[in-house]
């Protein structure tokens, strides 16, 4: 089956299409054949960040509901274009959505205890509009069954990376970094998995704050290199009580938005010291959280933060001699990872079988992803 998929994260950079040929059924095997990706149009990614955890109005979320889906479903086709792969050879996509609220843990709502995700983009437009089944809203289920609503990915991380005699970590910098442990000889309920704090969301804001949005990322981590770091301010990062608890957790703008960063910048810190800090304090969460967990024999990277070439060279230095690796080197492209791992879960969910993790994400149960639009 040829399964189309789709990612848009809490980076807010654009639409990644990865389109996918998996076979087998309990352990898939899978191929990407392409990737493209689509940045969000400049009005576009402002109005999503204005939804984001934030007040806004019911229709501005209605309009940009089916707004994006026409986007999906255009990102879509123009990947089967761009690649000359014949649309119609797309049996079924599978589309994350973009996440604008996420509160895996549950809080005290109208004297009921509620935890909830929301991700838009319609994906009946999506359906509509290529013709091609389309599984989205996976996160949901995870909820309901008591997990976390994240992270799904570990899944795919495990039947790409399991290895017999290593010990692995799968760490993806994305918005939000996350990591997934893979016990040498693991079978899939050893598999542990959760958010480790910001990737590149924090570090986004601060540059896009100093340049007043002409820029939206440290391209290279030039700005970081150049800069000084704040050991005061990344002391009291460090102790920020997420970093503390243990998994299942999951993060998102809700812990590492606006608010956080916008408390950063009334710090009085220069910008460029801002910046420095927030990727030593990404560098950090991450290597303490991994080491915590596990003794990594190989620690592969994924995300858009492997193009962070600072961050890099960082994590490789207090990495403890394990190689920092990236996923590339394991046939998955690091840019089309999550992409890929939608693909699989929809092909999961269109054959029945549960794709969730419970120790990833603590659900009482494994569970079918997704809601189907045909």
């Amino acid at each position: 089956m040829r399964v189309a998929g789709v990612m848009s994260g809490t980076s807010l950079d654009g639409i990644d299409v990865a389109l996918v040929d998996i076979t087998g059924r309990k352990s898939p095997r899978f191929e990407c054949v392409a990737f493209h990706s689509i940045p969000y149009p400049r009005n576009v990614r402002a109005a999503l960040l204005g939804v984001s955890n934030t007040m806004t109005h019911t229709a501005t979320i209605s309009r940009l509901n089916f707004l994006l889906g026409e986007l999906y479903a255009e990102a879509v086709i123009e990947t089967c274009r761009r690649k000359r792969i014949p649309l119609k050879s797309v049996d079924l996509i599978g589309m994350h959505g973009q996440t604008i609220y996420h509160e895996g843990e549950p809080a005290e709502y109208l004297g009921r205890q509620v935890s909830s995700t929301f991700q838009i983009g319609e994906s009946a437009v999506v359906a509509e509009r290529t013709g091609i089944p389309t599984i989205s809203n996976f996160r949901e289920r995870d909820v309901a069954a008591g997990g976390r609503g994240a992270p799904l990915v570990p899944y795919v991380d495990y039947v790409l990376l399991k290895h017999r005699s290593r010990n692995r970590v799968a760490l993806n910098l994305g918005g939000i970094a996350n990591i997934t442990a893979i016990p040498a000889g693991a079978q899939l309920k050893d598999v542990l998995a959760f958010d480790t704090g910001p990737g590149n969301m924090v570090i986004d804001s601060l540059v896009a704050h100093m340049t007043e949005s002409r820029e939206t990322m440290d391209r290279d981590g030039r700005i970081a290199r150049g800069a000084k770091v704040h050991p005061g301010l990344l002391d009291s990062m460090i102790h920020d009580p997420y970093l503390a608890r243990l998994g299942p957790k999951t993060a998102g703008r809700e812990q590492f938005g606006q608010q956080f960063v916008s408390g950063l910048i009334a710090t009085g810190i220069a910008l460029p010291d801002l910046i420095a800090t927030a990727t030593e304090f990404t560098v950090y969460a991450a290597v303490y959280q991994i080491y915590r967990t596990i003794e990594p024999d190989d620690i592969i990277v994924s995300g858009g933060g492997i193009h962070n070439r600072w961050m890099m060279r960082r994590l490789r230095e207090e990495c403890r001699g394990a190689p920092v690796l990236s996923s590339a080197e394991f046939g998955v492209d690091p840019d089309a990872k999550e992409a890929l791992a939608f693909a699989v879960l929809a092909y999961q969910s269109w054959q029945h079988e549960p794709a969730n993790l419970p120790s990833a994400t603590g659900a009482r149960r494994p569970v079918v992803l997704g809601k189907r639009s045909y």
